[in-house]
């Protein structure tokens, strides 16, 4: 038995498919309710030489907000405030939800290569602004070429919204200048969790794992993007990232500290390090200044020296699966002491922005550390009657500033 297809309906399904892609709704009947009512409304109006091809479609924003005349979406009353200016932002078309497999050796072939211009002070900038982030540093210098040529720069003014938390994901941001809020959804209310200060990146948790947004960041002063294709970033990154979890996979289950991470946290953590080796006497980290990194000792010894009052004592050397460097990052103070590599030393690095969103499993492991670590330097430091500083053998600790 065969069936017909009505005349017309391919059309119909075609374009009403478009119109979801287009809109995103949050409830697909009730926009499809919605269109239809609107169409046959439309058709009534029209018919005798009428046509449907202008017809609008049902707007697709949340609860609380107006569409502007532009066709943005603005925050309304009913919405929950974020920061004191208007949050303008056009809603994307949803991404596909496409398998990529970082083993294929073929699918860089059948992938074209993305390339936007740019002037010279263009691409300088833009090295600059990529110059710190750790997801490029494993990166040859074909791959992180290819990277350059494919990012393409966004200005943004206060109160854009980049990135919204559920949104699927369409690019890697990395910030040139400008400051950025991060808000999660916690107990069902949104909450600032954490800024951009002119530096740093964003978006690739999405892009990495092929899920959705896991923040929203929105703009609270002008600046400017560099933003890097969905595509681009898992033929390249997510490739690079397949070779070193198979490099790093070992040696991050033998770390103690993160033991008390499930299997698939661990390899989150592995994703978002970066390496860096430091040569003899070499100068990791400094007394005094501000935290941005995390360190696990991957090969060497790095010794963890305190600067009191003009004379340097040495306290601690970490060694193969130890880590530094944490002690900043927990208690938002400057680095309480320096680490200086001994003999050539490498390092797998992590950004604050990733120690904040994977380590929190851990933390109460290096806060029962931190509590020993100023037991011993209470000792270290303490006078005795004579007005002497009575000295303490110190053991190596897997804990240093």
């Amino acid at each position: 038995m065969s069936i017909e297809i009505p005349a017309g309906l391919e059309d119909l399904l075609v374009r009403f498919t478009v119109e979801v892609l287009r809109n995103q709704p949050r409830d697909p009947l009730d926009f499809a309710v919605q269109y239809f009512q609107r169409l046959n409304q439309n058709q009534n109006q029209n018919r005798g030489g009428g046509s449907s091809e202008s017809l609008p479609s049902p707007t697709a924003a949340r609860p609380g907000a107006v569409v502007s005349g532009t066709g943005q979406f603005e925050r309304g009353p009913a919405n929950r405030k974020r920061t004191p200016v208007a949050i303008r932002f056009t809603r994307r078309v949803s991404v596909s939800a496409e398998t990529y497999n970082p083993d294929d050796e073929d699918e860089e072939l059948r992938e074209p290569r993305i390339v936007h211009p740019k002037t010279d002070e263009q691409r300088q900038r833009l090295q600059e602004a990529c110059k710190h982030i750790l997801l490029f540093k494993n990166l040859d210098a074909e791959q992180m070429s290819q990277v350059l040529d494919a990012m393409f720069e966004r200005r943004v003014e206060v109160g854009e919204l980049i990135i919204e938390q559920d949104d699927d994901g369409d690019n890697f941001y990395v910030i040139e200048r400008g400051t950025f809020s991060i808000y999660m959804k916690v107990d069902g209310l949104e909450r600032l969790v954490g800024t951009y200060n002119n530096r740093g990146s964003f978006g690739e948790l999405a892009l990495m794992y092929n899920t959705q947004r896991a923040a929203t960041i929105i703009t609270t002063s002008a600046g400017a993007l560099w933003c890097l294709d969905r595509m681009t970033f898992r033929r390249i990154i997510v490739r690079n990232n397949a070779k070193k979890r198979k490099l790093y996979e070992a040696f991050v289950e033998s770390v103690p500290l993160l033991e008390s991470l499930q299997s698939v946290e661990r390899m989150k953590v592995v994703d978002v390090l970066g390496c860096q080796t430091y040569s003899d006497g070499e100068r990791i980290i400094a007394q005094g200044d501000s935290a941005d990194c995390f360190y696990i000792v991957e090969s060497g010894q790095v010794r963890i020296v305190l600067n009191k009052k003009g004379a340097e004592t040495e306290i601690a050397v970490c060694s193969r699966g130890q880590y530094f460097g944490e002690l900043a990052l927990i208690t938002n103070k400057p680095r309480a002491a320096s680490a200086y590599a001994v003999g050539t030393v490498k390092c797998l690095v992590m950004d604050v922005q990733a120690f904040e969103r994977l380590l929190g499993p851990c933390k109460d492991i290096m806060k029962r550390n931190i509590a020993n670590y100023e037991e011993q330097l209470a000792r270290l430091f303490e006078r005795d009657v004579d007005g002497h500083t009575e000295t303490a053998v110190l053991q190596p600790r897997l804990l240093s500033n």
